[in-house]
């Protein structure tokens, strides 16, 4: 991931939050729209058919928020709420320094 950087906070309740975010301004917009696109592929295809609330037993959900900002900036914000399994997965595939710690 060039852009999207990822930070994840643990809950008493065993259910992970991951959030990655991005700040950019147009130009580079298309380019982080890419590497939402390509995380969330890679959830659909490693993790599709248990996508749904957490708290239900699924692995994983998602909301996906994009801001205008003043000055012609954009943030992304794309939040996972995640399983272990589905952490650790992520953490894997995206953070290879472990950097969503």
């Amino acid at each position: 991931m060039r852009y999207l950087i990822f930070d994840a906070t643990d809950s008493t309740d065993d259910i992970l939050t991951l959030e990655a975010m991005a700040s950019t301004r147009e130009a580079e917009h298309a380019a982080v729209m890419a590497e939402v696109s390509q995380v969330l592929a890679w959830a659909q295809a490693e993790f599709g058919s248990r996508q749904g609330p957490v708290e239900d037993g699924h692995a994983w959900d998602h909301e996906l928020l994009v801001q205008p900002e003043p000055g012609g900036w954009t943030t992304v914000t794309l939040t996972f709420s995640a399983s272990a399994e589905f952490a650790e997965a992520l953490r894997g595939r995206f953070c290879a320094d472990d950097a969503a710690d």
